[in-house]
């Protein structure tokens, strides 16, 4: 594509109606002013925070402070899961994590992107599934349409852009199978 060929101007609308704006609006001011900060015992206020705005959520989840949620009414955690200090979900599109999982510090679950091939640049999203038993380590990038496999492993700094089966250790950029994972 030549230089000229975006035409980021003509990029102006989005899909969303006034009532949308609004509660996303509303969201994140009530984030930014009472949930994103806070030591962990705070994580049971950010929890009710979340599920008020519509967020489904498990049993014995924790929270930690500086997460980041786009749009609440698009995220569903499993029980007994972890997200990590400064995790940002950023979910146009939903977002789904199971159950006995951990998302470390700084993990960044992204499904939005451009489409770059059409001169608007128009904003696509996609969602993105995280089994069971998971654990995605420190600052990971988990782009739009991926699904993480029950047990998997992602190392720290990953770039997953593809489904990452079940039951196996990830890492590197791009983020490609390094071994089984054997669980005791």
């Amino acid at each position: 594509m030549k230089p000229d060929a975006m035409d980021l101007k003509s990029n102006t609308r989005h899909p969303w109606g006034l009532s949308h704006q609004l509660a996303r609006a509303t969201w994140m001011l009530v984030w930014a002013v009472l949930g994103r900060g806070g030591p962990r015992a705070l994580s049971p206020w950010r929890i009710l925070l979340l599920r008020l705005f519509g967020a489904e959520i498990g049993k014995g989840v924790l929270v930690c402070s500086g997460v980041k949620v786009l749009l609440p009414w698009n995220l569903r955690v499993g029980n007994h899961t972890a997200l990590g200090e400064g995790v940002d979900i950023y979910n146009y599109a939903p977002v789904h994590i199971g159950a006995n999982t951990c998302v470390s510090q700084r993990v960044w679950l992204c499904t939005g992107t451009h489409d770059y091939n059409v001169p608007s640049f128009p904003l696509t999203w996609d969602a993105i599934r995280v089994g069971s038993g998971v654990w995605i380590a420190a600052e990971c990038f988990v782009a739009p349409g991926v699904t993480i496999g029950d047990g998997a492993v992602v190392g720290a700094r990953s770039v997953v852009t593809r489904d990452l089966e079940s039951d196996a250790i990830f890492a590197g950029n791009p983020c490609v199978l390094i071994k089984p994972r054997r669980r005791a």
